[in-house]
């Protein structure tokens, strides 16, 4: 079977782009090293867990959060060409939570369960 030359070239043509486009996202990945950060947090159960996890996973430059509950410390890692420590604590409090010593935004606070209240008996038996 012979191919016509304009035919070749054109399936030639499209294999280059696409193996081009292929790579073009792995070079576009490159940039500043990320960052890990340790937050103290207020979260004290497995749904403190999931809420503080997922929001943060909207936050722009953040790569991963992982929230340890026994010891209430967040780890986040981000890219510190897209946010900054400062955003992601904010990020903390407006999901209704402490960061480090600043406390939650208020009106957050007041949409967690009960059982994720500084006034829950876990936040009171010094936990």
């Amino acid at each position: 079977m012979k191919l016509h030359p304009s035919i070749l070239a054109a399936f030639l043509a499209l294999t280059g782009l696409t193996a081009q486009a292929q790579t073009a996202p792995a070079a576009k990945a490159k940039g500043p090293a990320a960052e890990t950060a340790q937050l103290k947090t207020s979260a004290v159960c497995d749904m403190c867990k999931a809420r503080l996890e997922k929001g943060l996973a909207y936050e722009k430059g953040v790569q991963s959060a992982t929230l340890d509950v026994p010891s209430q410390v967040l780890t986040v890692t981000f890219r510190p060409d897209k946010t900054s420590l400062a955003a992601l604590r904010t990020a903390v409090q407006k999901t209704g939570y402490d960061a480090d010593a600043q406390p939650a935004e208020p009106r957050a606070y007041t949409r967690l369960p009960e059982c994720c209240k500084k006034t829950n008996a876990v936040h009171a038996d010094g936990k």
